[in-house]
């Protein structure tokens, strides 16, 4: 029976990165459907569940995307909302590629490194920066500052994570160069996770700093977020700091998102979201 999967994008067009990688994780076909909502799902979920039964319900799956996380994260409520007890297939969330590129950073810092009892400062409080400290925190960091250029931004963003996953996240903020060095006093870890072609780690923030190990940055786009890294950075040593590029951890997002979407398919009850995506980056990481 060939493998099914129903792709649900909150944008117009569903995206073709996302259909390319299902296909190279030997999914048979790909039914794509962009403007999806909370609204207008329910009919194709339905479909994809009532066409096959029992044991045959394993061969079709769901994926989630879209470059609106908030968006897709009501369509996936609306998606689970339609299962009918154990009439249900296996679901995929990974809108704007978060869940995987925040998994892939985090076991790109952790390769040789162990983060318990480490302080760690994100640059960057959007979906990639809030997984990725969900995911650090959960490693066993003393100490997750995420920060912004708005504190107040910061300090909703880390209350709603206080609420929805009863984590404690420091807010920051960085208006300044001067600012970030402050931040990077005392840190074991950072990770640029600000917006494309945006330096958030400059020179100045780094000079004279004696506590840092690792560095991480999600930016391929000129000028990159650190000053001084390459993209295909992977664990090179820097001034005593290590450092992962953008190419170096895409490249191991690519297998965690392969590997996710084959995982659909071994059952027909598994949600993959931010909070079980990780597991799957750590099976794929320790079988290497």
């Amino acid at each position: 029976m060939k493998k099914l999967l129903l792709h649900l994008d909150t944008d117009p067009v569903a995206s073709t990165f996302d259909q390319a990688v299902a296909y190279d994780s030997g999914v048979d076909n790909i039914i794509a459907y962009g403007g999806a909502t909370r609204d207008n799902v329910t009919p194709h979920v339905h479909g994809m569940i009532f066409t096959r039964g029992g044991k045959s319900l394993k061969n079709s799956a769901i994926f989630i995307g879209g470059s609106n996380v908030a968006a897709s994260d009501l369509v996936g409520e609306a998606v689970k909302k339609a299962f009918f007890g154990p009439v249900r297939v296996s679901v995929m969330l990974d809108p704007n590629g978060s869940n995987t590129t925040a998994a892939a950073i985090v076991r790109k810092v952790l390769t040789d490194f162990d983060v318990k009892g480490k302080n760690v400062v994100i640059l960057g409080s959007g979906p990639v920066g809030q997984r990725s400290a969900l995911y650090l925190l959960k490693e066993g960091a003393a100490k997750v500052t995420m920060t912004s250029r708005s504190m107040q931004r910061t300090k909703a963003i880390t209350e709603e994570m206080k609420a929805n996953y009863g984590v404690d996240v420091t807010p920051g903020e960085t208006r300044s160069d001067e600012a970030v060095k402050q931040l990077l006093a005392d840190a074991h870890v950072a990770i640029a996770a600000g917006p494309a072609g945006v330096c958030v780690i400059p020179e100045a923030a780094l000079q004279n700093n004696s506590s840092l190990e690792v560095i991480a940055d999600v930016n391929a786009v000129p000028p990159l977020g650190v000053a001084g890294i390459e993209v295909m950075d992977n664990g090179t040593e820097k001034n005593g700091i290590r450092h992962y590029g953008a190419i170096a951890i895409g490249g191991f997002k690519m297998k965690v998102h392969q590997g996710a979407v084959s995982s659909l398919f071994d059952s027909n009850e598994q949600f993959l979201d931010e909070t079980t995506i990780y597991d799957i980056a750590c099976k794929i990481d320790n079988a290497q």
